[in-house]
């Protein structure tokens, strides 16, 4: 997955479009993430025992992955990400503006 848990991303798509977050968790088989501050619904919880007040939580809901790009650490800037084969056969990230190594 192009998009991991702890990156920076900017939002392209939806009513958040601009905004900056940092990715919470992401759902590989259903190819969404959630980030932080980002696409926040809210939940009214009733009151449990007779006396106690209800509440309105608010949570970050998923979005789709292809609705959003990752920041560059090295560059700072929103780029697509290809893959890279390092001497070590192991799988890397890799910058398309910049051509860095992300992870």
């Amino acid at each position: 997955m192009k998009i991991k848990s702890g990156d920076i991303v900017k939002i392209v798509n939806g009513k958040d479009k601009g905004k900056t977050g940092i990715v919470l968790q992401s759902f590989s088989q259903t190819h969404k993430a959630s980030i932080e501050g980002i696409n926040l619904l809210i939940k009214n919880l009733k009151s449990r025992k007779q006396g106690e007040k209800g509440q309105r939580i608010h949570f970050p809901a998923p979005i789709n992955i292809a609705n959003l790009m990752l920041i560059c650490p090295k560059c700072s800037k929103a780029t697509r990400i290809g893959f890279k084969l390092l001497e070590n056969k192991k799988k890397t990230r890799q910058c398309k503006k910049c051509k860095e190594v992300i992870d």
